[in-house]
């Protein structure tokens, strides 16, 4: 089979890239820099180098493709954040059709059954619409939840105010987690059996925890014991993560993420779809977190 995969050599994308590759299916992937793609071409994929915002360059990369693996990067060197989740996506749209693309799965997130009000997931939730207005293509969506590796932001708030915390996660609401290797394990899966049909969804989930937990596990794993997750208002939120150095668009666009969370709207849909919940949990990837916290 001829797969292309579109993520780089990111968390997920690299490992799923690997997975295909030792099944022994031709890869190719896409990324900004050949450098970056380097230990995969090293393992036998092929590299194509080039900008997702450039609709001729995606097209030409799908031409012949059994299957494709669509996600849209984060890109914080834009301006304007949605146009660029919009163009990306209508150039994934117009590749699909031009390359009469049979099977895709795609990357979206938990959240984007809201379609606005859960910031940047709104921009999956627009892809997802679009997906759904193509014919004659069998499309698998991967609604993963929380990432567990964006709790390595956690890692200053730690060292330099001794808590953790977010706009978020102070109510009991459960906070829904997975690693990324869970997830590209999922894609994976999907890929190789390539039996979904249809548009359907898959939520990829692995642990489901409150803030006060992640805070005794990660906490203990780092030898620091009692140190308490603090819920946030959106305005500190928001005026934190300005001064880390986000846009106003960034922040104020993670805020509405923390709010939808906060408020259980983001989970909403998944309770309803509960899947079977995946290997990694909280303590496996607090051995991560130590690691990380070691080296900050």
């Amino acid at each position: 089979m001829k797969y292309v995969i579109t993520g780089g050599a990111g968390h997920i994308a690299a490992a799923l890239t690997e997975k295909l590759l030792k099944a022994g299916h031709s890869v190719t992937i896409i990324g900004r820099t050949a450098g970056n793609l380097q230990g995969l071409v090293s393992q036998g994929a092929t590299a194509a180098v080039g900008s997702l915002e450039d609709a001729g360059f995606v097209t030409a990369t799908f031409a012949g493709a059994d299957a494709v693996y669509t996600m849209i990067p984060p890109n914080f060197a834009t301006d304007n954040f949605r146009q660029y989740q919009k163009n990306v996506a209508s150039n994934y749209i117009a590749a699909i059709k031009a390359n009469n693309i049979q099977r895709v799965v795609v990357l979206s997130s938990i959240g984007a059954h809201m379609g606005i009000g859960a910031g940047p997931v709104d921009g999956l939730a627009e892809y997802e619409g679009l997906l759904n207005r193509l014919t004659d293509v069998n499309i698998k969506v991967l609604r993963p939840s929380y990432f567990m590796y964006n709790l390595f932001n956690m890692i200053p708030l730690i060292k330099n105010m001794q808590i953790m915390g977010a706009n978020f996660g102070g109510s009991g609401e459960k906070l829904v987690l997975v690693h990324t290797n869970d997830i590209a394990a999922a894609a994976a899966e999907e890929l190789l059996a390539l039996h979904f049909t249809g548009n359907t969804i898959r939520y990829v989930a692995g642990d489901e925890r409150t803030g006060a937990d992640i805070a005794a596990v990660l906490s203990n794993a780092i030898n620091k014991p009692g140190i308490p997750w603090v819920e946030f208002t959106d305005e500190q939120s928001l005026q934190g993560m300005k001064q880390a150095g986000l846009t106003e668009e960034f922040a104020a666009s993670y805020t509405a993420m923390g709010k939808a969370l906060r408020e259980g709207k983001m989970q909403e849909d998944y309770w309803k779809n509960h899947p079977a919940l995946s290997s990694t949990k909280l303590e496996d990837f607090a051995k991560e977190f130590a690691a990380a916290y070691a080296q900050q």
